[in-house]
């Protein structure tokens, strides 16, 4: 979907600048070919880390190497290529993350960071690199085995399909849709929620799974009745991305609605609560509410309505992103 001045630009994990190619992925042969060539740029997996280093511009790039012998063994997954025909190919290794709150070393220290650490200052490319590999390494670390008849399964097609070693059935890479929704009433106040096991605090927008046979705009006047007692009047859609934690997409939209009486679910909330703008600005200053991550599509739905960044609102100055509709 093309964007426009009422869709959200540039998503944090929706950039990417590599071609797919995916029809190079048929050739039984490919993964081989490409380990064998020092011109493909490895992007090493470790759990859900990958190694990345602060550029002049402090811009974090992921540190890619040269294809090594031992990644012949490793499950290798085709990215795709860059512009110039470089090959970029994710593998994916054993971790040696230390436990929470254990004595090992932290992972960190050596520039080896999660999603989540690094994401917002990726590179265009790096971040589409980091988010497919990341995806596609969880969905291989959970269908090991077929769903069909419980036998064992083997990556094929360069780490994007999975195949049955009994009945020869193919299996694909799983991705679960989401739908995630401001929600304005009349006055143009912004519903807020605190999910039932979230630390006091923590406010978001609503957000919940689309179920079988559903549209999106449907799932996200279910979700809303269903967490807060609320009926929308309608929804318009904002922007989507992928969100890999372990193998989701979050597709954004902002409703409307008549209704302000709140029904929360408490299986699902812990409270609700309506905010003006003025309001949700004084909470962000006082420290009294804690915004979503920077990486998420959460966070850019609330500062679309707020009409400016959080960052702006606790740093007086701070340029507005492109995209940011300015609130009336």
């Amino acid at each position: 979907m093309a964007p426009t001045d009422t869709t959200l630009p540039d998503l944090a994990l929706s950039r990417s600048s590599l071609d797919r190619v995916a029809l190079e992925r048929r050739r039984p042969e490919i993964l081989t070919e490409l380990l064998d060539d020092p011109r493909t740029r490895v992007a090493e997996v470790r759990g859900d880390r990958m190694r990345v280093a602060a550029a002049d511009d402090d811009v974090l790039h992921l540190v890619l190497r040269a294809p090594e012998p031992e990644d012949h063994t490793r499950l290798g997954l085709h990215l795709g290529r860059d512009g110039e025909g470089t090959a970029y190919v994710g593998v994916v290794t054993q971790g040696d993350d230390p436990e929470p709150g254990g004595d090992g070393p932290d992972p960190a220290d050596d520039g080896w960071l999660t999603l989540r650490q690094a994401g917002e200052a990726l590179a265009t490319r790096d971040a589409g690199v980091f988010t497919t590999a990341l995806a596609l390494a969880n969905w291989h670390g959970t269908h090991r085995f077929c769903p069909r008849c419980g036998a064992p399964t083997q990556p094929t097609q360069a780490g994007w399909v999975r195949r049955c070693e009994r009945e020869g059935s193919e299996h694909y890479p799983r991705t679960d849709p989401a739908v995630i929704m401001s929600v304005v009433d009349p006055d143009g106040r912004l519903l807020l929620g605190r999910g039932a096991h979230w630390p006091e605090g923590r406010f978001s927008v609503l957000a919940g799974f689309v179920e079988p046979g559903e549209s999106f705009e449907a799932a996200v006047a279910r979700e809303v009745a269903e967490e807060v007692g609320v009926a929308v009047d309608g929804a318009r859609y904002l922007g989507n991305q992928p969100w890999p934690f372990p193998s989701s997409v979050m597709i954004g939209f902002e409703a409307t609605t008549r209704q302000t009486e709140l029904t929360i679910d408490p299986v699902e909330m812990a409270e609700a609560r309506w905010v003006s703008r003025e309001e949700y600005r004084d909470l962000l200053r006082s420290g009294a509410i804690r915004t979503p991550s920077g990486i998420s599509i959460a966070k850019r739905i609330i500062e679309h309505w707020l009409g400016q960044t959080v960052e702006s609102v606790i740093e007086p100055g701070e340029p507005m992103r492109p995209g940011t509709a300015r609130a009336l």
